[in-house]
């Protein structure tokens, strides 16, 4: 990290947000955390600022106090839960076009970093350059939108787009709460046959290549667009090492119909709202190929220093250690923050 950076992290909170805290605090720079919510890691509540970034008052008000001299815009609601009401998905493009905004009005900036998603294109599709998209959930068009906002908006500071693959690690509440937990219970079972070759990251590699954006020269990052994240593997190797660091067993392998079979009956429950493992868009994740062009990267900002038995240990370590009382977040549609109109 560039020497007396001064650095604002939007989405602080969250998974990859709060890996960000803790790597940038370990490297000496001043970090203040805008979020909505408050830290998943108490220790990090001296660092952090309540802030709604779909109120871009307050927002611009706190980066005039601050002074960021570097920007990471993290701050987004992730899942694909919702496929009827794009408001769902406000802070996505709405919030990102007010953090542009407010950017562009603070000189101090130097750089900044702004959070997109490989969903931008849908599986097996490989964009032909970087305005080619095809979205297939509505969080993908909100981080489609992003990306255009960003280009659009006339900053004068580096700006860098960054394009997460499926990200793993500590602090991964998703992981911890379903995957982990049915896996430890001796329930985890995998379909059987084709490999199935997936893009996953684990997120202190991230967070490195992260890192790695800001200390580059300018000329070498400003305006292009990175996926982050670990070259694509065969998902097997992961679900196995998971697996044995974490039971002790190799993952049990089951038919794929006899999967699709139950993807289907867990369908119905979610639909009913009972919590259920495995459901049909889980399934398409376990058996459909997932690629994303990491070459790119990895030219310009070198191997990634975690290896994935590395991350695991890390993961397992951070899961087993008491992380039942890192809580979720309580907010994260916007529809239901106070004040919101439709």
């Amino acid at each position: 990290m560039i020497a007396n950076a001064r650095l604002l992290i939007t989405g602080g909170s969250g998974f990859i947000g709060t890996n960000t805290v803790a790597h940038f605090l370990a490297q000496g720079a001043e970090v203040l955390n805008l979020d909505w919510n408050p830290p998943l890691d108490p220790v990090h509540r001296t660092y952090w600022k309540e802030c709604d970034i779909l109120d871009e008052g307050r927002m611009r008000d706190i980066f005039q106090q601050f002074k960021p001299t570097h920007v990471i815009h993290l701050a987004a609601r992730t899942d694909t839960d919702i496929q009827d009401d794009i408001r769902a998905y406000e802070q996505n493009h709405t919030g990102t076009e007010n953090v542009l905004r407010v950017v562009k009005a603070t000189p101090s900036i130097e750089r900044l970093i702004v959070t997109s998603t490989q969903f931008v294109c849908e599986a097996g599709y490989q964009p032909k350059n970087d305005q080619d998209f095809k979205p297939f959930t509505l969080y993908g068009e909100t981080k489609r939108r992003c990306e255009l906002a960003t280009r659009a908006a006339g900053l004068t500071c580096a700006w860098t787009i960054i394009r997460p693959t499926t990200i793993w690690g500590p602090y991964s509440l998703r992981y911890r709460d379903v995957m982990f937990k049915v896996m430890r219970k001796g329930m985890y079972f995998h379909p059987g046959g084709r490999k199935t070759i997936r893009s996953y990251g684990y997120v202190g590699n991230v967070v490195w290549q992260i890192d790695r954006m800001l200390t580059l020269p300018k000329e070498d990052m400003n305006g292009r667009v990175f996926y982050v994240g670990d070259q694509p593997i065969d998902l097997r190797v992961w679900v196995e090492a998971v697996s044995r660091r974490l039971t002790g067993k190799p993952v049990r392998y089951i038919p794929g119909p006899v999967v699709r079979a139950i993807a289907l009956c867990g369908d119905v429950l979610t639909a009913l709202r009972l919590p259920f493992p495995i459901t049909s868009g889980r399934y398409r994740s376990m058996t459909s190929d997932y690629i994303t062009p990491m070459d790119r990267t990895i030219a310009a900002l070198g191997e990634a220093p975690y290896t994935l038995e590395q991350g695991v240990d890390e993961t397992i370590r951070w899961y087993e250690d008491g992380s039942e009382r890192f809580v979720a977040p309580d907010l994260i549609d916007p529809r239901l923050r106070p004040g919101h109109t439709t």
